[in-house]
């Protein structure tokens, strides 16, 4: 972790005491990591803009996970299994690893962050497997903000293990009922509402405009979330994350969540990468490696309307 003079790697302490990293790339955008958690609760611009939702009522302590920012869910997405719902990565403590592996040559001038997490006593009562789980969290020059995820099978013991995985961003918009999201059109989806059904999505754009909560198959590789207010363009690109989650979880959901204000559904949006209906097993010495690169762009207009095809089109 190279600290330079203009202290671009910093690591502080956050809210309630725990630590947390900043990282600061030079044309000023930001990023900021919990160790509780390899969360990350703040993502902004080059204009100090937010971009990531956390609630006004986060819960910043142990074992509650923090709410809003990008939760990790591992080794289980939701309650996919016999774990706490989202597994247990977002509420462990997890180190930083201050002599990471070199980034490719290309790629020197982008300022990071590698944190670790292993399994304690206690986790391995609960999921009887040895592993590694490094996060590299990454600012480019352009402000985008990019997470690795690698894990590896560490066990000793010769046997696989399976998990299903998902990078649960909170994205912040300005009023949901004018946001669309885009690259999901025709695509199959299993509906968390209804016992996990499968259902084909038939718009050309998702809109919302009531509770949502459905996990798109076989997504491409890139989304945009169109936010028609703030004429910004979310775009997101993964990489060996089939999956992608779409969560609102409207007024009446909000109103019955302790860490959640009753009227902050509208400014948040859930896209989240993820591995879910075909989990990953992994035999020992096994790696897997995954990515979701966040960038924010002005939006292009056409005749008022938020013109898609020309963000989709532009990489």
């Amino acid at each position: 972790m190279s600290t330079t003079e203009n202290k671009s790697v910093e690591i502080t302490k956050g809210i309630n005491g725990l630590d947390k990293v900043i990282l600061r790339e030079i044309n000023g955008s930001t990023a900021e990591v919990y160790l509780y958690g390899g969360h990350v609760t703040s993502w902004k611009n080059e204009h100090g803009e937010e971009l990531l939702f956390v609630s006004s009522k986060a819960i910043f302590k142990p074992p509650k996970a923090i709410r809003g920012g990008i939760p990790l869910c591992f080794p289980q997405f939701s309650n996919l299994g016999t774990l706490e719902a989202h597994g247990f990565a977002r509420n462990r403590v997890w180190t930083v690893d201050t002599d990471p592996p070199p980034f490719p040559s290309n790629t020197t001038n982008r300022v990071f962050v590698d944190l670790l997490l292993k399994p304690t006593e206690e986790d391995l009562k609960i999921w009887p497997h040895s592993f590694e789980y490094r996060l590299r969290v990454t600012l480019g020059p352009a402000g985008d903000l990019m997470l690795t995820s690698r894990i590896r099978n560490t066990n000793t013991d010769g046997k696989p293990f399976t998990f299903t995985f998902a990078y649960h961003t909170y994205f912040s918009v300005s009023d949901i009922s004018e946001v669309r999201v885009e690259g999901l059109e025709t695509l199959d989806f299993l509906d968390n509402m209804k016992n996990r059904e499968r259902y084909t999505e038939q718009g050309d754009a998702i809109t919302f405009e009531s509770e949502v909560d459905r996990i798109y198959l076989s997504t491409p590789t890139k989304i945009a979330i169109l936010d028609h207010e703030k004429k910004r363009t979310f775009v997101i690109r993964k990489d060996g994350l089939p999956d992608a989650v779409v969560w609102n979880p409207w007024d009446k959901k909000a109103k019955s969540m302790a860490d959640f204000g009753d009227d902050e559904y509208k400014h948040m949006l859930c896209v989240e990468a993820a591995a879910i209906e075909k989990p990953i097993t992994l035999k020992p010495g096994e790696e897997w490696k995954v990515r979701q690169e966040l960038s924010a762009v002005p939006s292009s207009y056409c005749s008022g309307q938020l013109d898609p095809n020309k963000v989709l089109q532009s990489s």
